[in-house]
């Protein structure tokens, strides 16, 4: 059965700005798990507790530094910042980070920024062995959200993985973001549907309530379970309704008939 988590950073966030109430609003409206962003910003003690108390897991959160991975000056920071991120996942029980590779950086070939890309995550990969967190790398869309992001193609993040052929990483796949991109679910992860590590779903257009949208999202996510997926789906939305209101009929639309 698939699991789905709220993204508590924009879920009942028009309840409670106490991101460790919204976990307990989170576990009492249904939710399987909750996930954030970034660790960095939140009193870690407060949401083990909110968790333990809601008896509810945290998927994951940010690899923190937020820095472009296809810069090299960047990559030792990047790396002590992963090391921090993970004893935090490991402290309150998520098995994924979520990593970004950065915008595009001018002036510098592409392929320079990914073998950077490629690089770093393989050292990444070394720091993960032995940990049980997994790394996923995240492509954005670049026509509405996140212009001038670098890496904004599925097949491509998929291709980097590949290469560097390691189960400590993986991609997190955004079903909002590849909707926006053009991509059809079975043909960018044709065959490569066990290198997900995460996913994400929000509706188009404005990123919204799934089923307010045009994106299939409810055959989409069950061709992705189809084929293997047993992972967690973040409700990663902005709701236009009230969430405790609207979060049954989110539920109702996206889990298989």
């Amino acid at each position: 059965m698939m699991r789905f988590s709220a993204c508590i950073e924009w879920l009942f966030a028009d309840e409670a700005s106490d991101l460790a109430e919204r976990i307990g609003l989170a576990k009492r409206a249904g939710l399987d798990a909750v996930e954030f962003w970034l660790w960095s910003n939140k009193n870690i003690a407060s949401i083990d507790a909110a968790l333990k108390a809601a008896d509810i897991p945290l998927t994951g959160f940010v690899a923190e530094p937020m820095i472009a991975l296809t810069d090299p000056a960047n990559r030792e920071d990047f790396l002590a910042g992963l090391e921090q991120s993970v004893a935090v996942a490991q402290r309150l029980g998520a098995r994924v980070l979520i990593a970004q590779a950065g915008n595009d950086l001018p002036g510098v070939p592409r392929q320079h920024q990914r073998a950077t890309l490629v690089e770093t995550l393989a050292r990444a990969a070394d720091r993960l062995k032995g940990t049980n967190v997994k790394l996923g790398l995240e492509p954005l869309n670049t026509l509405i959200d996140h212009p001038g992001y670098f890496l904004s193609s599925t097949q491509d993040a998929l291709d980097i993985v590949d290469e560097i052929s390691r189960e400590e990483i993986g991609i997190v796949y955004d079903l909002y973001h590849s909707a926006v991109m053009g991509e059809r679910i079975e043909d960018v992860l044709k065959n490569r549907v066990d290198r997900v590590v995460h996913a994400h779903v929000a509706d188009h257009p404005g990123r919204n309530e799934p089923g307010g949208g045009t994106i299939d999202l409810r055959s989409r996510l069950a061709w992705l379970a189809s084929h293997g997926y047993a992972g967690a789906v973040g409700l990663e939305y902005k709701p236009l309704a009230r969430t405790s209101r609207g979060i049954s009929q989110v539920l109702e639309h996206l889990r298989p008939n």
